[in-house]
């Protein structure tokens, strides 16, 4: 994993700092290991909302707007452990009904995005989309706002930050520093 991750966060630095300059909230990168999102970047701005996450942090896969993109385009039989549970609450809003949860990654997978609020923090709310190589999901990008924030707003930003990446990472060069 390690190889691969540093070339996804070379590819996607110029990327994610350009969703910071767009936005001046918290910009995450993660990628799928086990049942957790580890978080392979994060640039946090002085005046966005406080964050739990750091740099090789790692969070469950149901209870974060990155980890919802990568529970949704995950393997089944990662699906079907995650969903056997238990399924942490962190705050009274963190989902852990597992028929609840499945609607809810059908949906990310439907709309491409997810949105997620009060999940680990009340104060909070993250908008999250999936980056692909190869026809597969290898990260999710997410920018976690204040709970006050119309999180439809960023959408269009992450999804576009979400598709940069993944442009970047079919050039050549990214191929193979990520091999």
């Amino acid at each position: 994993m390690a190889p691969r991750s540093v070339g996804l966060r070379e590819a996607a630095l110029p990327i994610l700092g350009d969703l910071y300059e767009a936005t001046h909230q918290n910009v995450q990168l993660a990628v799928l290991d086990g049942t957790d999102a580890v978080y392979i970047e994060r640039i946090s701005g002085r005046d966005a909302v406080h964050v739990v996450t750091r740099v090789g942090g790692r969070l469950p896969l149901h209870a974060t707007g990155v980890g919802r993109v990568l529970l949704a385009h995950a393997p089944d039989e990662l699906l079907e452990r995650v969903l056997a549970g238990p399924l942490a609450a962190y705050t009274e809003r963190t989902l852990t009904d597992p028929r609840r949860l499945r609607r809810e990654l059908a949906e990310v997978r439907r709309a491409g995005v997810a949105i997620t609020r009060g999940q680990i923090e009340l104060i909070s709310t993250s908008v999250a989309a999936p980056v692909w190589d190869s026809g597969q999901v290898v990260a999710a990008v997410s920018v976690v706002v204040p709970e006050s924030h119309d999180p439809h707003r960023y959408v269009p930003a992450v999804v576009a930050a979400a598709r940069g990446i993944s442009r970047a990472l079919a050039q050549p060069q990214a191929r193979a520093t990520s091999s």
